[in-house]
């Protein structure tokens, strides 16, 4: 895991609500629970699990939030990478069915959460998939036919003269509109819900990264400084875990994304962007997406590079896109650029499971985190308490290598993904 102190220097780090720095680890520690990752897989799982009366410790190798929980685009993007239907294609109806039931409740938790502990980061509701093709709009209606069937009520379909209402940009022919989607000031909901599991007497240690996993009916947690003794350990590390378990390490890629943030808007300007202020995300397999900040910014993301190569020039990558989208913003300067990274799974599926009988992990959101972190916490917490059926529900998906093996993943990746990016230029 990385050993970097501070956050990137982003419009989150500098926008985010006051936090303390928590000491590092020192000496021996014990608890019910070590949690390793204080990004929102690891400090929902806490969370859970300090309000059911575990003793939980979280370590964390540099700051709560410093990983794709305080970078990524702040989306709250319903269901997973892989929907419903393709997942009854490859792994049959009663995995299809479990997993439907869990498709929309990370974002039901992020809500409770904000509500529960007045957690200040910025929720407005309202999530746009925006269609350049009739092709595209005709797989965003057999979505919200799929999605009515497992039980979501809150979504509509934006015909092109509906659009004015949605974006000021002329490039779509239409949109999915999912009122149980929304966006958040990512960084500090992580900030949040991190005072909220130390007001339940739990513990974060920063700068803390973890060296060693020793195994056994009391698993012992090491930093190069301390150590924690703990009946269950929750790897939470996703796409900055490292090597610290080879055996995961190999069945997920970290990518790197990128996002700029421009400088304050007028408010006119801004409102006539995004009427509604919804957030908003294309259709393309190497998607952009953009949203307001509470402050009348426009961010906008994209450029998905596998590996989690950082680009010298973040600007000259996305700027082009944002113009391309809203071409009257050619004069506004850019004013924070960033990049992080998010980890993919071959199946684009999220992997859970479990090490011996007693170490939890759960990784490879591929692109949909800031939901189903959420409810990989309220899972994994599940399981530890003895109750197990969802998270089996996840456990039973298998979990590829990438073909290839370290070496090769990458390259053959950036192949597809060129692939997929002609498809999208040429709108087949």
């Amino acid at each position: 895991m990385s050993q970097t102190t501070e956050h990137t220097r982003s419009y989150y780090a500098y926008s985010a609500n006051p936090s303390p720095q928590r000491p590092a680890l020192q000496g021996s520690q014990q608890a019910d629970v070590c949690v390793i990752g204080a990004g929102y897989t690891g400090l929902s799982t806490a969370l859970h699990l300090a309000e059911a009366g575990f003793k939980v410790i979280v370590l964390e190798a540099a700051r709560v939030g410093w990983g794709a929980s305080g970078r990524n685009g702040g989306q709250i993007v319903n269901s997973y990478s892989r929907d419903m239907d393709v997942i009854e294609a490859r792994h049959g109806k009663d995995a299809a069915r479990k997993l439907g039931a869990m498709a929309f409740e990370g974002g039901k938790i992020i809500r409770e959460r904000i509500a529960k502990y007045d957690i200040q980061c910025d929720l407005k509701n309202g999530n746009v998939f925006a269609a350049f093709t009739d092709k595209q709009l005709d797989e965003l209606e057999a979505k919200k036919r799929l999605w009515e069937s497992y039980g979501h009520s809150g979504i509509e379909m934006i015909d092109k003269a509906g659009m004015a209402r949605i974006v000021d940009s002329g490039q779509y022919v239409g949109a999915l509109l999912d009122h149980w989607g929304g966006h958040i000031h990512p960084l500090n909901l992580a900030l949040g819900e991190a005072t909220a599991f130390e007001s339940l007497g739990g513990q974060i240690f920063e700068q803390s990264a973890v060296t060693d996993i020793q195994r056994g009916e009391v698993a012992v947690v090491k930093t190069t400084e301390g150590q924690v003794s703990a009946r269950f350990v929750v790897v939470a590390g996703n796409a900055y875990l490292g090597d610290l378990i080879p055996k995961l390490a190999e069945k997920s890629l970290p990518c790197g994304t990128q996002v700029v943030t421009t400088e304050r808007l007028d408010p006119k300007l801004a409102k006539s962007l995004l009427p509604g202020d919804h957030c908003v995300e294309d259709c393309n397999f190497l998607l952009d997406y953009y949203r307001l900040t509470a402050d009348n910014r426009l961010l906008y993301g994209g450029g998905t590079v596998y590996g989690a190569r950082d680009p010298g020039e973040i600007e000259s990558l996305i700027r082009p896109k944002m113009l391309h989208t809203f071409p009257q913003l050619a004069k506004v300067k850019i004013e924070f650029t960033w990049t992080g990274n998010f980890s993919l799974t071959l199946s684009r599926l999220p992997q859970v499971g479990r090490i011996d009988s007693n170490i939890y992990y759960s990784q490879g959101c591929s692109g949909h985190g800031v939901t189903f972190t959420h409810l990989a916490g309220r899972i994994l917490s599940e399981a530890i308490r003895g109750q197990s059926e969802r998270f089996d529900a996840f456990a039973s998906l298998p979990h590829y290598p990438f073909p290839g093996g370290r070496l090769f993943r990458v390259p053959m990746l950036t192949m597809g993904a060129w692939w997929y990016g002609m498809r999208d230029r040429l709108g087949v």
